[in-house]
């Protein structure tokens, strides 16, 4: 898949009286060739939003509650119900919850997990898979090695292997995608650490992306210098809630990724956060 190397940065924050998403459509006209990017206000937790050429959906975890369901409507137009395709990093509250309430106000085509089989530290997990069987919808289970192909886009998750599934640190597990389209590279991490940073990094994966969903939400433990110099991100998005008890974004967190990036966007501080390709430039639009 040839990579854009050429891609300059054109950044949009909202305006006082509308969103910036709501502005771009009625001046602009949303155009319908160009597979765009939300990075989803859910909280303290990651929600990611990926809508292809043609409307199909691939939403990659929801956050820990309800808030995901309003982030979704402010973004997708009037009647639009249905996921094509919901992905589950690895099941944490602050990853899959908010899950629950997408169906509730969703259909969803399908859902992928790493299969891990969570019941002990995590009791709401089993309860969660019962309610996707018994609205029929298949449950998928991928890792390392596997991905999703859509004509010319594609999603290739990196990690886990086996050996990082059976891992007692849940977010060890985390499914860690790939989407890599004509225009743009986009890596999301889940909350990965610096043990799996450093594994990718020296088993040589091709993690170059343009666009860094930030791990572990700003973690102090993940986001190493080698892993970030590997990717080499044009645009850094960090999902975070305002004032939460985890002191994310960390400071040593920022210092890396300042070293890495200039462009480096905050669900706490920036809303949600749209990205999108056109004519060779990334362009970026905040909600607030």
């Amino acid at each position: 898949m040839k990579r854009s190397n050429g891609l300059s940065i054109i950044i949009l924050f909202a305006l006082a009286a509308l969103t910036g998403f709501v502005w771009y459509q009625l001046v602009f006209g949303a155009p319908v060739n160009s597979l765009r990017m939300y990075f989803l206000d859910v909280g303290q937790g990651d929600g990611t939003l990926a809508v292809f050429p043609g409307g199909v959906k691939v939403l990659t975890d929801a956050g820990p509650d309800r808030k995901v369901v309003a982030s979704l409507e402010k973004v997708l137009p009037p009647g639009d119900r249905y996921i094509d395709i919901a992905t589950i990093t690895h099941p944490q509250l602050d990853h899959f919850n908010g899950f629950n309430y997408v169906l509730d106000h969703y259909g969803v085509g399908a859902f992928i997990t790493n299969g891990r089989s969570e019941t002990k530290t995590v009791r709401e997990w089993p309860e969660f898979l019962k309610k996707i069987r018994e609205k029929n919808i298949p449950l998928i289970t991928l890792g390392a090695g596997d991905g999703i192909r859509y004509d010319t886009n594609r999603i290739d998750f990196l990690s886990p292997n086996v050996g990082f599934l059976q891992s007692a640190e849940l977010n060890d597990t985390g499914l860690v995608g790939l989407l890599q389209t004509p225009e743009f590279r986009a890596l999301l991490v889940a909350d990965i650490g610096f043990n799996v940073e450093d594994y990718l990094v020296s088993q040589g994966t091709d993690l170059r992306a343009d666009i860094l969903k930030v791990g572990h939400h700003g973690s102090k433990y993940s986001s190493g210098s080698e892993f970030l110099k590997t990717v080499r991100p044009k645009i850094a998005v960090i999902g975070v809630g305002e004032r939460n008890t985890y002191g994310h974004p960390a400071k040593e967190a920022l210092e890396r990724l300042t070293a890495t990036t200039q462009h480096i966007f905050r669900t706490d501080l920036n809303g949600t956060v749209e990205i999108r390709a056109e004519n060779g430039k990334l362009k970026v639009f905040t909600g607030k």
